[in-house]
């Protein structure tokens, strides 16, 4: 019996080291799907028009041309292009964070009437497609006359959003509320409780939706495309559409500026990979 049960045992482990080799697999091949394309923009950046248009297709850049990169970023406005990127996407991080986190703390640990019809209105907000508000968002706009300045790409970023107050409502849902008891006790209001104790215990929670508004506003296209008239305000995913028409498609120039334009993107997420990976967990911030 001893030994049929250990060649069980073996037998298990030789499935789940069987399974576990199976889905490094296919987990490798998913990324390769993921990586051929950053890739592809790479080397075509560092190679000379003529080794682009060279047959049969080179996979790597023989000749690299590091001066690509310099020379794309100085033949447009990018670095004006990536002040005005820089400084929506701040407005929107911090829009982000502090307005979410705060109707979250509400919705998750203050009592009161109609509370959950209201998150539930709140929710459904989510199943609106986008393109249906934008025509009157834009007639708004164009009458508070912010049409042509920051203020459509900045604003509503501070008024929340439904999926980061849901994904931060169930986190601060999971922080007991014999912690806000005690607080209430010793005299904190809720804004002190939210400042001093939701806010550091989910700090996963709170990296996440600053990583997901950074993305989203570094690479919005059509909400720029709608509301900025001049060059001198153009964010770099419309500078890059106009380096295009510029540029005579250029192809390495394209790819070289498309490449420094994901970078921060990159570097963003790389930093703060290990909080956006725990915030994603909707189980909670207190564990163990």
């Amino acid at each position: 019996m001893t030994g049929k049960k250990k060649g069980g045992l073996a037998s298990r482990k030789k499935k789940q080291q069987t399974v576990k080799v199976i889905c490094f697999c296919v987990l490798c091949l998913c990324s390769l799907t993921a990586i051929m394309p950053l890739w592809f923009m790479v080397s075509t950046g560092l190679k000379s028009m003529d080794e682009i248009f060279s047959y049969p297709i080179t996979w790597y850049p023989h000749h690299p041309v590091w001066s690509n990169f310099k020379d794309a970023w100085q033949s447009a406005d990018f670095t004006k292009w990536f002040l005005n990127s820089t400084f929506v996407a701040a407005f929107a991080v911090a829009g982000g964070v502090l307005a979410n986190s705060l109707v979250a703390y509400g919705f998750a640990k203050i009592r009161f009437p109609g509370k959950n019809l209201l998150f539930s209105v709140i929710l459904a907000t989510m199943m609106i497609p986008e393109f249906v508000t934008m025509i009157p968002q834009y007639v708004f706009y164009a009458k508070l006359r912010w049409v042509g300045t920051f203020l459509p790409l900045i604003v509503p970023q501070f008024m929340g959003t439904a999926y980061f107050i849901f994904m931060l409502r169930q986190f601060y849902s999971s922080i007991p509320n014999s912690m806000i008891e005690s607080a209430q006790m010793d005299g904190a209001s809720h804004f002190r409780i939210w400042r001093s104790i939701m806010l550091p215990m989910a700090k996963p929670a709170i990296m996440t939706v600053a990583v997901l508004s950074f993305n989203w506003s570094w690479n919005d296209f059509i909400k720029p495309l709608l509301y900025l008239t001049d060059t001198e305000t153009f964010t770099l995913q419309l500078g890059l559409k106009i380096f295009v028409s510029q540029s005579n498609t250029q192809w390495n120039y394209l790819m070289a500026a498309s490449a420094i334009v994901l970078l921060p993107i990159i570097v963003v997420f790389m930093l703060l990979q290990k909080y956006f990976t725990d915030g994603m967990n909707l189980g909670g911030a207190v564990k163990g």
